[in-house]
């Protein structure tokens, strides 16, 4: 299933995923050069999954199968994306509904040029405006750059950027993986 929007409901899904990762890079960054991830507020976004489901007594829209978003440079992609939105007249399949929160699962991969963050699920509270992106690994890179944790969290109103790591009792580590190789940045 193919739907564009100027807007809508999965603007803010893209926005806070792509803000987010540029947070957890930018503090990785001497020279606060990691910014790939970003969004145009003036491009459309394309939405693909095979199934769209949109419960409007729930107040609910489900993405379902290869679901897709693009807007301008920046890609996110996963199994399954739904979205929660406030009963307030407003509707999910015309783009005039408010956001109240956005779930994604299975293999979450966001790219917009040279950064890539992936993990299991995430998800982000509107109201809040927490980012979680979590999952057995969690793998934010640019380049040779890496960092490797299970839970980032994201507090967006102050910039905060948390990743944990992941849990003995998980099979991890228990301790957060970065690694960066100097110069990586120079050619960018």
């Amino acid at each position: 299933m193919r739907m564009r929007t100027n807007g809508g409901v999965l603007a803010g899904a893209m926005a806070v995923i792509a803000l987010a990762t540029t947070v957890a890079f930018a503090q990785t960054s001497q020279e606060g050069r990691l910014s790939g991830l970003k969004l145009d507020g003036d491009k459309p976004i394309q939405i693909e999954s095979d199934r769209l489901e949109v419960r409007e007594n729930e107040s609910i829209a489900i993405f379902t199968g290869n679901v897709s978003v693009v807007q301008g440079p920046t890609l996110l992609k996963s199994g399954k994306m739904t979205v929660h939105y406030a009963n307030d007249g407003g509707s999910a399949t015309t783009g005039s509904a408010n956001i109240e929160r956005l779930e994604v699962e299975g293999k979450v991969y966001v790219k917009s040029e040279t950064q890539v963050a992936t993990g299991d699920q995430g998800s982000f509270d509107m109201k809040s405006e927490v980012l979680v992106l979590s999952g057995k690994e969690v793998v934010l890179s640019e380049g040779d750059n890496v960092i490797v944790g299970c839970k980032l969290t994201v507090q967006m109103a102050t910039g905060q950027a948390q990743l944990d790591g992941c849990g003995q009792a998980s099979g991890g580590s228990g301790r957060v993986k970065m690694l960066l190789k100097p110069g990586s940045q120079q050619d960018r």
